[in-house]
């Protein structure tokens, strides 16, 4: 074997292990941001919460349970405009999203929004499985709004 053949082999060899090395490290970040804006979130640090999960959309932009987070704490902030925002994305990456229909569901009865209201309690009830007790709160608030 030739001293240039030995060597484009090293620098293949080497250049793997760096690739991987990459890639496992920030798949590695995308669950570690998840998990820390979790735990931030339980604590009820919202601030180091949020700045968690909007690291974690950075590495991964379709991650619902991001979105539905932030939300979580739009809603404590009671910044509406954000919080729907956020909710949107979540039933924009799943449609069946139970909690992310009914977060949004309540926040658009609370803006008075009847037509809206009306439909996302129509794909609620046809998409629950675990939620499906709240059915009956978002009607009565539904009637209560009319």
């Amino acid at each position: 074997m030739e001293k240039s053949q030995f060597m484009n082999k090293i620098k293949f060899y080497f250049f793997i292990f760096l690739f991987t090395c990459f890639f496992s490290s920030v798949l590695y970040a995308e669950k570690n941001y998840f998990a820390e804006g979790e735990g931030f979130f339980l604590k009820k640090n919202l601030a180091k919460s949020k700045f968690k999960f909007e690291k974690d959309i950075v590495f991964n932009p379709k991650n619902e349970k991001s979105y539905l987070y932030l939300a979580k704490i739009y809603k404590l902030e009671n910044n509406d405009k954000f919080q729907e925002q956020n909710l949107n994305t979540v039933i924009l990456l799943d449609p069946k999203n139970e909690e992310g229909l009914y977060l949004l569901t309540l926040l658009k009865l609370k803006q008075s929004d009847y037509e809206r209201s009306k439909e996302l309690i129509k794909i609620f009830t046809k998409v629950c499985k675990n939620l499906c007790k709240k059915e009956s709160e978002l009607r009565e608030k539904f009637k209560n709004l009319k």
